[in-house]
This record gives C-alpha cells, sequence and structure tokens, in this order.
C-alpha cells in the first residue's frame, strides 16, 4: 500500500521520469543527485522503498521455508509476493523506458493490486493460526448461499471498478511527466464508465451487509469484514466524486489511491470469510 502511495506522489509532483533511466538512476549514477533536484529524491525514493518490500518477502519466505509442507497456503502466497516484487520492479523499469506509456502505468498499479491481495490472504492465514491454533476454518462462522454469491459479486464489481480506475487515470492530467503520452480518449465518457459499477456494487455491499448482519451463526469477523467494505466503498465514491468536481486536485487524488488500496484489502479478507475452505493446520500437522 506504501509503495502505491509513493508511486502516486511521484505521478502527482511530475517525478515520474526522476530517474530517468533504469536500473541506474541515471546512466552513471545507481541513485540519484543533486543536480536531478526533488524529483529526483521522490521517484528514487519509491524505488528504495520497492527494495525493502523486496528485502521482506525475501525475509518472509526464508522465514515459512521450513513449513513448506505444513502450511504450502502461507508458503505459496509468500512466494508470490517476492515474485510480485520482482515483476514489478521489471514493470517499473519497463514505465520509465517507455516514458511513463498509461497502459503500463495501469499494469504497474494492478500488479499492485494483487500483491495487496495476497497480503491481505496471507495476514488473515497466520494471524488466525496465531490467534487460534490448528484447525480453525478461515470461514469461521455460518454463510449462506446468498451471502456467498453477495462476496463473489462484490469482488467482480471491485475488479473491474479498479481496472476502468486505470483507464481513468490514464486519460486525466496527471501524467508523471508534462511530455508523457496520454490515453486519447474523453475524460468525461471514461470516467462514467468508471462510475458505472460503483452503483451495482454499493447495492450489492448493502444487501449482502444486511443479510450477513442477519444471519445467525455468523461470526464477529465475517460481520466487520463486510462492514469495512461498506465503509470504504462509501469513503471511496465520496472521494471519487470530490476529485471531480473540484478538477482533481493532488491531494484529493492521493485519498482516493488510499481509498483503491483500502477496498481491495477490505473487499478479498470479507470475500475470504465467506467463501475460503482454507483450516490452519497448525505445527504438529507433518
Amino acid at each position: 500500500m506504501g509503495i502505491v502511495l509513493t508511486g502516486g506522489a511521484v505521478r502527482l509532483t511530475g517525478s515520474g521520469l526522476g530517474c530517468p533511466t533504469w536500473p541506474k538512476c541515471t546512466p552513471e549514477s545507481l541513485v540519484n543527485t543533486a543536480e536531478m533536484g526533488i524529483h529526483g529524491v521522490i521517484e528514487f525514493g519509491n524505488r528504495t522503498l520497492t527494495g525493502v518490500l523486496g528485502i521482506l518477502a525475501l525475509l518472509l519466505v526464508a522465514w515459512v521455508w521450513r513449513l513448506r509442507q505444513s502450511h504450502r497456503e502461507v508458503f505459496l502466497l509468500s512466494v508470490g509476493i517476492l515474485a510480485g516484487v520482482v515483476f514489478q520492479a521489471v514493470l517499473g523499469g519497463i514505465t520509465v523506458l517507455t516514458q511513463l506509456n498509461p497502459w503500463i502505468v495501469g499494469g504497474h498499479f494492478i500488479v499492485s493490486g494483487i500483491m495487496i491481495a495476497i497480503a491481505a490472504m496471507l495476514c488473515q492465514r497466520v494471524r488466525d493460526e496465531h490467534r487460534h491454533g490448528a484447525g480453525y476454518a478461515l470461514v469461521d462462522g455460518t454463510t449462506t448461499s446468498a451471502t456467498r454469491r453477495g462476496a463473489w459479486a462484490i469482488l467482480a464489481l471491485s475488479v473491474l471498478m479498479v481496472v476502468l480506475g486505470t483507464v481513468v487515470t490514464g486519460t486525466g492530467p496527471h501524467s508523471g511527466d508534462p511530455d508523457a503520452v496520454r490515453h486519447g480518449f474523453d475524460a468525461l465518457v471514461v470516467t462514467r464508465f468508471h462510475a458505472l459499477p460503483v452503483y451495482p456494487l454499493v447495492f450489492a455491499c448493502v444487501v449482502t451487509a444486511v443479510l450477513v448482519l442477519k444471519t445467525a451463526g455468523a461470526s464477529q469477523a465475517q460481520r466487520t469484514t463486510i462492514l469495512m467494505v461498506l465503509g470504504v466503498i462509501v469513503y471511496q465514491g465520496a472521494v471519487g466524486y470530490w476529485q471531480h468536481l473540484t478538477g482533481l486536485p493532488e491531494g484529493v487524488v492521493i485519498l482516493h489511491l488510499l481509498g483503491s488500496v483500502l477496498t481491495i484489502g477490505a473487499v478479498v479478507s470479507f470475500w475470504q470469510r465467506q467463501t475460503s475452505r482454507y483450516v490452519t493446520p497448525g505445527t504438529s500437522r507433518p
């Protein structure tokens, strides 16, 4: 999430080419130089944060290596995050080398969203075993066919909303560099397309929240996660209209980016609480 927000700061401050090449910051220097000014600092700061995440992801894989048989899903999710960091680093380089092509920039964000989703799934599994031990199901309360369908609908509509949002971003004014190309779409039209899945998403969230709260035997985690989803969706919609009506001020755009990553985490967490088959294996399992 931090990388997404600092990446947004890179774009909003026009620092997308603060380091004009890759993998070095300049042809002669691995890091930014004083002559590059604040744009070089911002761009290299985002690259540095990616490096920190890469180290953490590598350590995570090392820590769960001995549990790769008993905790296969945890291990695979950890490997997925590490692979995502490597892929993102390469994709970030391609972004710079293509002079901030908006399709590549959009793909860069989508991969970040996938990594956030994986991280949310990983956190749920580790936290549940830490709190409850072996034999604890991620679906820790009663579900119904309606609540499960609602979870799938919320997930699908959220994915569509995020993907369409990258097209809006690639059409808007905050390109990351004054000379970067933009999508040749009508900004108002793509914004309306982006808003189209929001209305059924809000409806699905409200209906599903009512169903979950009324389901006898639904767990506290299931109730909490659907309320989180409803809250972030309302927040994201409000901020989206705010930035649209005020001409996309940088501060509000950052708030919208924050809403995007919170939405991904909340939606995936709720979806898992309704549909996952995962049961914590425990360390005693061979």
